[in-house]
């Protein structure tokens, strides 16, 4: 297997979603800050409206890969008919439209894999606290954690995280600052989603709630993924200004953050396969819903 899943990685995988099941849709809704696309994939025909992300973190790049093959078996399901997990494609397709975004921040995922640019070698190494790899870093590419970017108590969760950019944690300036962050924050207004699901790691559990706002509903989606996967379901954590946490208080509707594996990030491929089989329960769950 390639060991590059950069954003040419994704691109490749697209085009080959696109070449094999030409019923996908494929658009951009948005663009990085160095002007690489934020790719959305859909797929259904349904009234029920269901989003996944992945990669939100540059180190967190396994999710991409993870999300991407779940949508292929998704897929092939689709075009030979055949069942999966006892289910019926054809159904979920017919009552249910998936909007994936498989890589939220390019540039990040990028850096992490190749290094920033030869003349910008010094801004990032001081960016970096003087470390020549980026196997940690989370950030984009000025630095700002993506999912520390959201109008979810973010003054308070400002208080408590780095005040300069850097490889993780750092939320701007302000709310939704970044054209990664704004990207996701107008695709959920303007589709009206039911329920979303944002995939990072580590932890084999999940998260659910926010500040009381979730829905009664929620409760009873996280016992069914909890049980179809093994991870823990867990209501609320002490962090704001995520776009799970966001998503739950502006629109009052579920969303779950899934956080895939164990260990520390980035977690190797060594973990894939373990990875999958887990998160598939996951992932065939929540187009059931």
């Amino acid at each position: 297997m390639n060991d590059m899943y950069d954003s040419k990685w994704l691109e490749r995988a697209i085009a080959n979603l696109q070449n094999l099941f030409p019923f996908i849709t494929v658009n951009s809704i948005g663009s990085s800050i160095l002007g690489k696309p934020i790719h959305e994939i859909k797929v259904g025909q349904g009234s029920r409206k269901i989003h996944m992300n992945a990669s939100f973190h540059a180190n967190e790049w396994i999710t991409t890969v993870t999300l991407m093959n779940h949508l292929y078996k998704y897929l092939y399901s689709l075009s030979t008919g055949t069942l999966i997990r006892e289910l019926n494609p054809h159904s979920i397709y017919k009552n249910t439209e998936l909007s994936i975004v498989p890589m939220v921040n390019p540039d990040g995922v990028d850096l992490f894999f190749h290094g920033p640019p030869i003349e910008l070698a010094d801004e990032f190494f001081n960016m970096n606290i003087d470390k020549t790899d980026y196997i940690h870093w989370k950030a984009n590419i000025r630095g700002i954690d993506l999912n520390k970017q959201f109008p979810a108590n973010w003054n308070i969760l400002k208080n408590n995280v780095p005040k300069f950019p850097g490889p993780r944690d750092y939320p701007g300036s302000s709310p939704l600052t970044e054209p990664e962050s704004m990207a996701m924050a107008d695709l959920a207004r303007n589709c009206s989603f039911d329920f979303l699901f944002a995939f990072h790691t580590q932890g084999e559990e999940f998260y659910w709630g926010y500040e009381g706002f979730e829905p009664q509903e929620s409760v009873e989606m996280a016992k069914r993924l909890e049980m179809a996967s093994g991870y823990r379901a867990v209501q609320y954590v002490d962090s704001h200004g995520g776009f799970k946490d966001w998503f739950i208080q502006e629109f009052k509707r579920p969303a779950f953050t899934i956080e895939l594996g164990r260990g520390i990030n980035p977690l190797p491929m060594s973990q894939f396969n373990e990875i999958l089989i887990k998160s598939e329960g996951i992932f065939f769950t929540a187009l059931t819903f």
